[in-house]
């Protein structure tokens, strides 16, 4: 009897023991949530979540794509409905004018042919009236126009620079008959040509190829030796000083055979 007394003292106290530990067990889990659950219900560790709200901004940054689209779609058709014409209505039709060239038979064969105006002594050669100052900016680039493109058919050409001598001035106001005279002024066997604007057209069109096909050529890189092709050189008389001694008088007199600036023409280019 004592022994049956034990074993239901110690089965209970077992049974106690197990219900005493199922119920901490049971307390802790249900106090404590697992972390699992932690994690999903956290919208910030949520992966899912995070992907599926950026599915939802492209989506919406989509719509609004679609949207500019489809105004702008809309508004082509209006635009290009107007700006076309309608399959009634005849195009206009583009007619081409032949343009006049400038040659013999224009603008040229008026000045060239022109009896009227002529530099005598001047037959077998080509002057050109020009300016080496540079005061005014567009006479000067037409005059350096005008010198190469002659330069570039290595032809000698008489250059008058009305800057280094005054008398030439008057030779081209007496010959055109005006007072204010442009610059530059082309002659060509002694009859006028014309300025820049002429000498440059035919250039272009070819005509001015076909009047100097008569001149001799010059070697290339050939120059004048004696004034480097500035056609002046200064005065051997006065030396450049426009003034000589008159020792009959013992006065100085003005030298008379330079001009204003104490020079003279190239005597071995000039001549």
């Amino acid at each position: 009897m004592a022994e049956l007394e034990n074993n239901k003292a110690k089965s209970s106290y077992g049974s106690m023991f197990f219900n005493r530990s199922f119920t901490m067990h049971a307390t802790s889990a249900e106090s404590n949530p697992p972390k699992v659950h932690l994690l999903l219900n956290n919208p910030s560790l949520n992966r899912a979540a995070s992907i599926s709200k950026i599915y939802n901004s492209i989506d919406s940054v989509k719509g609004k794509v679609k949207k500019l689209c489809s105004l702008f779609e809309s508004a082509k058709p209006s635009l290009s409905s107007s700006n076309l014409t309608s399959p009634k209505e005849p195009s206009p039709k583009v007619v081409l004018r032949p343009t006049k060239s400038i040659g013999y038979s224009s603008s040229f064969s008026s000045g060239f042919n022109n009896p009227l105006i002529r530099l005598p002594g001047t037959e077998d050669r080509i002057v050109v009236y020009l300016t080496s100052l540079r005061g005014i900016r567009r006479t000067y680039e037409d005059c350096y126009a005008v010198r190469m493109i002659f330069k570039g058919f290595r032809v000698w050409v008489d250059e008058r620079d009305v800057s280094m001598d005054a008398a030439y001035k008057k030779d081209l106001q007496s010959v055109l008959k005006e007072k204010n005279v442009s610059l530059p002024q082309v002659f060509i066997k002694g009859k006028y040509v014309g300025g820049a604007d002429v000498i440059k057209s035919m250039f272009e069109v070819g005509e001015l190829a076909k009047i100097l096909d008569g001149f001799p050529r010059r070697q290339p890189g050939l120059f004048c030796e004696g004034c480097g092709d500035v056609r002046f050189v200064p005065c051997g008389n006065c030396s450049g000083s426009r003034k000589v001694f008159d020792e009959d008088e013992g006065l100085l007199k003005r030298c008379l055979e330079c001009n204003e600036n104490g020079l003279i023409r190239c005597p071995d280019c000039c001549s």
